[in-house]
């Protein structure tokens, strides 16, 4: 194994920081062992925060329509082979029953920026799933607002706001949307998030049309600033429907090696191995867990709708029921020496006492710790 490699991996993870030279190097220095080193000290710092908890998140993607046009989005509003849909209040509270009775102990409403459902809608939907579901938090996915609006959105009980900044660079940003958006006016909406008191959660594509080592570092000074409680990222995979169809998709091997790196500058931070991981890579959700995430999300979705919500193409468990694909993800995670606690899985900040329960029932499992990357 190269020292030099393993010398840095220790250094990161002992101050939490990261310099350009550094990351460049994380990067694009090849080799198994190298790379094993860096996961290992991933999932070791995870292990020490989480112990070998593996939370649960029921995606609920509840709209379709978008206003926005995003050059890299499948639902993006100028996507006119996009088959639109709304779920009704109805199907949304019945889809958190359902993921309730699975054992689900977050719902997260994901949608476009949809005119449709105003404040007064999303509050009331977020009221009535507390009112019948006090034990669970509620997550918001649903685009820009104002400082009033999400203030609301707070107020009537959500819990946590994911809000993906795609890029910190401005210029690059100003590559990746229309006009109409800003990088800035995204920054903006993330600091309000934080200063209400949601749990918040930003992101990029790794690999997304343009980037490079000086945006991705970028990335990871703002987020030093911010202190997201979530960092979401994923691969970029291109949608045959948008302008940069013809982009290379991202790299399963450098979200992975960003994934460590987020967990060694993050400790308690929670990291999802997300959807677009798994879709670019069959095993895709398991290497992201033993480099570091500590989080998936199933889709609670009528079955009707999910081949309608595509970001992207390819995208997987587009057909699976929801308790199919519970249980699937249940048993993918113990193979690798894992488990699903029921609870919230808030961020160690916001929750103590689930925090030491999950300690305590990662003390009576009977887990290996002993697990490879290509398990």
């Amino acid at each position: 194994m190269d020292s030099d490699y393993a010398g840095i991996v220790d250094a990161i993870r002992e101050i939490q920081q990261i310099t350009k030279e550094q990351l460049q190097y994380i990067l694009e220095t090849e080799g198994k062992e190298n790379e094993e080193y860096l996961f290992r000290a991933a999932r070791d710092v995870a292990d020490r925060v989480f112990g070998k908890a593996v939370y649960l998140r029921g995606l609920v993607e509840f709209t379709n329509y978008c206003k926005n046009d995003c050059y890299y989005c499948g639902i993006r509003c100028s996507n006119q082979n996009a088959e639109r849909y709304r779920l009704s209040e109805e199907e949304i509270l019945s889809c958190c029953d359902m993921g309730a009775d699975l054992g689900f102990r977050t719902f997260v409403l994901q949608g476009g920026e949809d005119p449709y459902f105003t404040d007064e809608r999303i509050c009331r939907i977020v009221e009535k799933i507390k009112a019948g579901h006090p034990d669970c938090a509620v997550t918001l996915s649903i685009g820009e607002k104002s400082y009033e609006s999400y203030r609301r959105y707070y107020e009537a009980g959500a819990d946590r706001y994911l809000l993906r900044h795609e890029t910190a660079d401005n210029e690059h940003y100003c590559m990746l949307h229309p006009a109409t958006l800003s990088g800035e006016n995204r920054k903006r909406c993330l600091y309000d998030l934080k200063k209400i008191g949601f749990q918040v959660g930003c992101g990029i594509m790794v690999g997304s049309p343009y980037q490079t080592i000086d945006h991705i570092h970028e990335d990871f000074v703002f987020m030093q600033d911010l202190r997201p409680h979530m960092i979401g990222i994923g691969p970029f995979i291109a949608h045959k429907d948008t302008p940069f169809k013809d982009k290379a998709n991202g790299s399963v091997d450098r979200t992975l090696r960003i994934l460590a790196l987020l967990r060694l500058i993050f400790p308690q931070v929670l990291l999802p191995a997300t959807t677009a991981l798994g879709t670019a890579d069959p095993m895709g959700r398991e290497k992201g867990i033993l480099a570091g995430a500590n989080v998936l999300m199933p889709n609670l979705s009528p079955s009707a709708v999910r081949g309608k919500y595509l970001l992207y193409d390819g995208k997987i468990c587009t057909g699976e029921e929801a308790a199919e694909c519970n249980v699937c993800l249940k048993r993918r995670v113990e193979r690798i020496g894992y488990y699903v606690p029921e609870s919230r899985g808030d961020h160690p900040d916001f929750a103590k006492s689930d925090a030491k329960t999950d300690a305590k029932t990662d003390e009576k499992m009977d887990v290996k710790t002993d697990v490879k990357t290509d398990a």
